[in-house]
């Protein structure tokens, strides 16, 4: 059963967890680090290691983190930090950025920093990027100023961004590199809800995720836009798509509706599925098939860390 949302199930027959193909869906994690019940920032730290951990575990191919600024239930203000100690607990699971908010920064810092993580995880670093403030007005301004200045200026920002990753940026006409220099690339992704975010990653030759569950539309038009509208690059020479959802998955429907209740207050999350993981992998599915992917990314709260590792559990256990 699906909450916060108009869409419903169909029935469908088959493996749930692989597309139209019969090719395996992906599962990553998106975690905003939540604060849940009042928890210190320290105890939602350590809760995010053990998601990570047990992610790899139960092969979850990505975890990924969110940057969000000032916010009293979220611990998630820089993800380059927290990566890279997650990093030093893991072991192969990919490790990404949901989102580096690019408008506030120097192209050249994010590289860098980005480049430090590859050099520390070859292999297992993945840049993803965001163009929304991360916090309220006052918080914003207190980062970087104008904003709305910054967000003008993001299509400069992020052809200075690739051509620093790529190693081909130069500041008044003087070759600048972003050091350390990793023997293996890091994949750059730009998360979004609408067609602005899929040009931009389309122009730029990056990855696009649609975050599902931050919008009012189904992907499909933004989706289009991007893989009509993409040029390959030195780090991507086919377009490439993954969907955020959110879901709450229990070993019955009514434990998964009840266990999501918390959802009706969050006014961020547009779309959130509910139920077995029969059904959300349904969801799972019907996603995939509208947008043409097998790579999933799941954000899940919860009312408390437990029931949050299990239902990341149990939608792994249909794999």
């Amino acid at each position: 059963m699906v909450a916060n949302s108009s869409e419903t199930f169909s029935e469908s027959s088959g493996d749930d967890t692989q597309d139209r193909s019969g090719e395996k869906f992906s599962l990553g994690v998106l975690d905003l680090v939540p604060r849940l019940n009042g928890a210190s920032a320290e105890h939602a730290l350590q809760q995010a290691v053990l998601l990570a951990q047990q992610a790899e575990a139960w092969g979850y191919k990505r975890y990924w983190t969110s940057e969000h600024h000032d916010m009293a239930d979220l611990a998630s203000a820089s993800p380059e930090v927290l990566l890279s100690h997650i990093g030093a607990k893991t072991d192969t699971i990919l490790l990404g950025s949901g989102a580096v908010l690019l408008p506030h920064y120097s192209p050249l810092k994010v590289a860098e920093s980005f480049h430090l993580l590859a050099s520390l995880y070859p292999g297992r670093i993945e840049l993803g990027l965001g163009r929304a403030p991360g916090g309220g007005p006052h918080a914003t301004m207190a980062l970087s100023g104008n904003y709305l200045q910054h967000v003008s200026n993001l299509p400069a920002k992020l052809a200075s961004l690739t051509e620093l990753l790529e190693g081909r940026f130069a500041y008044e006409d003087v070759p600048v590199t972003a050091r350390p220099i990793p023997e293996i690339p890091l994949s750059i992704w730009m998360l979004g809800t609408n067609v602005k975010s899929a040009t931009y990653a389309a122009q730029f030759g990056m990855g696009y995720v649609f975050g599902q569950f931050m919008s009012d539309s189904d992907g499909v038009e933004a989706v289009r836009r991007y893989r009509e509208e993409f040029v390959p690059s030195a780090g991507l020479k086919e377009p490439e798509v993954m969907v955020a959802v959110s879901a709450m998955c229990a070993a019955n429907e009514n434990d998964a509706l009840d266990w999501s209740s918390f959802n009706k207050e969050d006014k961020g999350v547009k779309r959130h599925v509910a139920g077995t993981p029969e059904q959300v992998w349904q969801y799972i599915r019907q996603a995939g098939q509208r947008l043409d992917t097998n790579q999933i990314l799941m954000v899940t709260a919860g009312p408390d860390y437990e029931r949050r590792l299990e239902s990341y559990r149990l939608l792994a256990g249909l794999r």
